[in-house]
């Protein structure tokens, strides 16, 4: 039976992803210095995992110059992308690559997007599983700044989202869907719809 993965931001071809540094502002985003260097080392990773059966969600920001387009075609998996904000070219440019695009996807009770959702449209869903934030995540408001209105944001991570950009993900490859799942639950998320708000 096919395997369901999941990825996000792999930012092919992408030449400042390899100088961006993590919030320390020293940390190297990724442990590459060239975008060539650092597209193989991610095919290599994404092939090893993923059989040309296997359904792979990429949620969002897939390239980030046209010529990168092409690299597309050297990964295995039917592919389903959610587009993102740099997802910026015509639809005709990525549907030789893609069985599907769209602006989300809801699976399993949990709604999967490029950006995370604003905490309001969660309501129904157990989790939000998003991209867009790199090695970050979405963390828990701890108040409101008395002058400014400001949400005030703690250190301790929102458990209904769940960040799959290669950043948090083993060798910066595609993550099984079963593996996102047991981590939604570890960091103590839900899986599935919530009170029963479901499809009928």
């Amino acid at each position: 039976m096919p395997s369901v993965w999941l990825t996000s931001d792999t930012h092919f071809g992408h030449k400042g992803v390899c100088i961006f540094t993590q919030n320390d502002g020293v940390t190297p985003l990724r442990p590459w210095d060239t975008p060539e260097e650092m597209d193989e080392a991610m095919v290599v990773a994404w092939n090893k995992r993923v059989k040309p059966e296997d359904r792979v969600y990429h949620l969002g920001d897939v390239v980030i110059n046209r010529k990168a387009l092409k690299i597309l075609d050297r990964l295995n998996g039917r592919k389903v992308l959610i587009k993102g904000n740099h997802d910026i070219f015509k639809l005709k440019d990525y549907t030789p690559y893609f069985d599907d695009i769209r602006s989300y996807h809801v699976m399993n009770g949990l709604i999967l997007s490029h950006i995370p959702v604003h905490p309001d449209s969660l309501a129904r869903f157990g989790c939000n599983i998003h991209g867009h934030l790199h090695s970050n995540r979405v963390m828990k408001p701890r108040g409101v700044d008395a002058k400014t209105g400001q949400i005030l944001y703690g250190n301790e991570i929102d458990s209904r989202y769940h960040c799959v950009c290669v950043e948090q993900t083993p060798d910066f490859a595609p993550i099984l869907f079963e593996d996102v799942l047991e981590r939604i639950r570890l960091e103590g998320g839900s899986v599935g719809f919530r009170n029963g708000n479901g499809p009928m």
